[in-house]
């Protein structure tokens, strides 16, 4: 059977289901983490690439032999030991306690959890045996997913091991990682956490670099190693300890390691970073000088430039207020950008980051680049996210976006500019982003005499400059000449601004061209899509599709190429990525199964794990990537006529007899006594009020017609039935019969192209919308002069007063 990414996420995120309540987030992820691991080198136990040796019995199927059994806790700690042991792993992969009854539970309900443990990561989608698609980290990505919900379920000040996914793409891209040429260099993070920026890090080069990090917690320590084993990067060396006090990579006894990459998330103004650090322990990186006691921030920062080579790279998130503190960190800062190693600052949105809501930036540091007077890329990148719960998230679009301007030093008015030295010297190197970048939105301005004579500005017009310069005429048929410069007359009433514009020829010109780059990159990337085989990578696809849409949309009149993008991507993320992954996996011939729904029980109740497409004979049916509605456009729309057909028939006769109802149920209506207790009118309660014989002439003819409309609405959903029937049996019978040619049309043009197509042709309509309401604001604003308005007041006040006067009131 095929499996969906999603599938393997939430058989993931449902054994936590078994452990959440009994412990915080941040003690029951030890437990999951623990068994994936176990999962995965069972599973890859005895193949080529297996570098993790598993004792004989204490693979997970020797794990699943001690269901329901009273000793499963021992018997699972026992060979999680025994694999740490003959692995060297030993107070790495073994700190989770699965006999521990404090927080499992004692007796029967610790069996009971362990048992249900197992079952789940027992589950077809949790098979490891093999590389669904060869290239794609699909055991990573459901770890980064596991991490995610783990620190958002942890809350404050338990987020210390876990770094966004998305802000590590960043902080990889703009690291220097790229320039790796050589799989002798090397790429370090101080403060690696569960390792997720690290990995990102190393998997931004191109060749494999050698892998070093240091973490203090001895339990994040563990799911790093775990992490690294389970990427296929298990000789990385991930060291134990405080990376001020007593940094772990020295070449001698005066000096520590140096890295050709270096990148670091860590702990944000942290209070106690000296701890440990004495004058031995300096190692000669706070040459510069030592920064404030009580703040750490600059400590990590000095901390980094000191482990990188001469040729050496790297980038750091750091709070804010390292770009703008006086006293320690503003001397401190000033040194750094007279070296130069400064090569570029991104600033973030807030609440990005679990365990805080400050926003951060990213600190570029360069020293093969550092030269005198080097000016500072700069990027704000503070407004582009999206809510993810009580969090905030970069989307795919901000992270291209800055990634983009970070490699061409491209400069965007109110988001991106290069600053050159000498006017951060005037700032007394004061490197905070507004005031170098002006990122705020334009305020919107009254004009005092276009309130008291008319015209609306030109100026709130001449901002709307990005639409004009695509539809020129719609300006001049919206607006036209004032006799006072500076303003025009509105020609159109503001309920006829969308009319107006949507059926200019002009705006129809413009929905063609958008239409026209759409339909250019189908063609081009409808090969690929349609060729797609098992083992191809899905990733290199995506990635593929989507820089070319991109490319494309960036000569498209209004539509942010970013926002098409984005389209695009939340597309995969949803859809197109578990259909990809099924074809990538089994071939076009998976995309035709049906499958029961998933379900699982606990001896009394059904929980259904997911909504069915067809119900069939009571089993519900599941299409995970043909749906039926596809299969029934294309070879069965006469069916689809006839349901439809059917159901309107019923749904009048329904309605009429509402209406009958609604007419004549009242108290002393004709229908009045045909009701039941419920006020209901039913066939029974017609049928006994017309044996009742109590009926009056007019009563009994209503209830002869209600009785024949009855009549007729049932026979109408017979029908409707016997006509969803057959159009359920002939799709049934329709997806094993299924070409491949004809999977690839229904997959390819009927679901993907079609579906992005009205994801942009929604961008379209969102920019119309958004000219729309500024024209109508407008209008509505300057349509009516305070002169005419306070003429109407005082007609109207006429009016009340003559008609209270004429009803004796003076």
């Amino acid at each position: 059977m095929a499996i969906k990414k999603s599938d393997i996420y939430r058989s993931l995120w449902d054994s936590c289901d078994q452990l959440r309540g009994g412990m915080d987030a941040s003690l029951y992820k030890d437990y999951i983490l623990t068994l994936l691991f176990v999962k995965y080198v069972s599973d890859r136990a005895g193949q080529p690439d297996a570098l993790i040796e598993v004792p004989e019995g204490c693979s997970f199927s020797d794990l699943r032999n001690l269901r329901n059994k009273p000793n499963i806790g021992e018997g699972i700690d026992e060979a999680i030991k025994a694999i740490a042991e003959v692995n060297d792993l030993a107070n790495i992969v073994d700190r989770a306690y699965f006999n521990d009854s404090e927080k499992l539970g004692s007796g029967g309900k610790k069996v009971k959890t362990l048992t249900a443990l197992i079952d789940i990561f027992s589950r077809e989608e949790l098979n490891f045996t093999r590389n669904r698609a060869d290239g794609d980290d699909i055991l990573g990505d459901a770890y980064e997913y596991l991490m995610r919900n783990f620190a958002t379920e942890s809350g404050k000040s338990k987020g210390q091991f876990y770094t966004p996914a998305e802000v590590s793409r960043v902080v990889a891209a703009v690291a220097g990682v790229n320039r790796a040429t050589s799989p002798q260099q090397t790429v370090y993070d101080p403060t690696c956490g569960s390792g997720s920026l690290l990995l990102k890090a190393a998997d931004a080069a191109d060749v494999r670099l050698t892998i070093y990090g240091q973490e203090f917690d001895i339990t994040t320590r563990g799911l790093a190693k775990m992490n690294m084993i389970m990427h296929g990067r298990e000789d990385a060396e991930i060291a134990p300890g405080d990376v001020i006090g007593e940094p772990q990579f020295l070449v001698s006894d005066t000096a520590i390691q140096t890295f050709d990459f270096v990148v670091a998330n860590p702990p944000f103004s942290s209070k106690a970073w000296n701890s440990g650090l004495t004058k031995a322990t300096q190692f000669g990186r706070f040459d510069l000088g030592m920064p404030p006691e009580k703040n750490g921030d600059f400590a990590f920062l000095l901390h980094m430039l000191g482990s990188m080579k001469a040729t050496g790279s790297g980038a750091m998130i750091l709070p804010h207020g390292v770009l703008f503190r006086g006293n320690k960190e503003a001397e401190l800062r000033e040194k750094i950008l007279k070296r130069g190693y400064i090569k570029a600052i991104i600033g973030l949105p807030a609440n990005l980051f679990y365990g805080t809501g400050i926003p951060a930036s990213i600190i570029v540091l360069d020293k093969s680049g550092s030269t005198t007077d080097r000016p500072v890329f700069m990027i704000d990148a503070s407004r582009g996210f999206m809510k993810d719960g009580n969090k905030n998230r970069l989307r795919e679009r901000d992270i291209h976006k800055i990634v983009d301007a970070y490699t061409r030093e491209a400069e965007i008015a109110g988001y991106s500019r290069l600053v050159p030295y000498d006017e951060i010297t005037r700032n007394d190197f004061n490197l905070n982003i507004p005031r170098y970048i002006d990122g705020s939105e334009p305020e919107d301005l009254q004009d005092i005499e276009a309130h008291l004579k008319g015209g609306v500005p030109d100026r709130d017009l001449d901002l709307l400059s990005d639409f004009w310069d695509v539809m020129p005429g719609v300006r001049t048929t919206l607006f036209g000449p004032n006799p006072r410069e500076g303003y025009s007359d509105p020609l159109v009433e503001p309920e006829d601004v969308r009319s107006t514009i949507r059926n200019h020829p002009e705006f129809e010109a413009f929905r063609e061209h958008v239409h026209g780059i759409l339909d250019g990159w189908a063609q081009a990337n409808r090969p690929a899509l349609v060729s797609i085989q098992p083992g191809d990578r899905p990733k290199a696809l995506i990635h593929t599709i989507g820089e070319d849409i991109l490319a494309r949309f960036a000569e498209a009149p209004l539509i942010d190429q970013y926002e098409a993008y984005q389209r695009l991507m939340s597309y995969w993320a949803e859809t197109m990525q578990d259909d990809v992954f099924i074809i990538a996996d089994a071939g076009w011939e998976a995309a035709k199964d049906l499958r029961e729904a998933r379900k699982e029980t606990d001896g009394t109740k059904v929980k259904w794990l997911e909504e069915a497409d067809l119900t069939v004979n009571k089993v519900r049916l599941v299409a995970d990537v043909i749906p039926p509605r596809l299969i029934v456009a294309r070879f069965f729309p006469e069916l689809q006529q006839a349901v439809d057909g059917a159901q309107v028939k019923a749904e009048e006769l329904g309605r009429e007899i509402e209406e009958l109802v609604e007419e004549h149920g009242i108290e002393g209506g004709l229908l009045a006594d045909a009701l039941t207790e419920a006020g209901k009118l039913t066939a029974a309660s017609v049928k006994a009020r017309q044996k009742s014989g109590e009926a009056e002439p007019e009563e009994a003819t209503l209830l002869k017609q209600v009785a024949k409309l009855m009549t007729a609405e049932t026979a109408a959903k017979k029908a409707v039935k016997e006509a969803e029937e057959a159009l359920t049996t002939a799709t049934l019978k329709k997806y094993p019969e299924l070409t491949e040619e004809e999977i690839r049309a229904l997959v390819v043009d009927d679901k993907w192209l079609t579906d992005i197509a009205e994801l942009i042709e929604a961008e379209i309509e969102a920019r119309t919308e958004q000219m729309t309401a500024r024209v109508r604001v407008l209008t509505e604003r300057y349509g009516h002069t305070l002169p005419e308005m306070g003429g109407k007041v005082d007609e109207l006040a006429k009016k009340v007063t003559g008609h209270l006067a004429a009803m004796g009131f003076n």
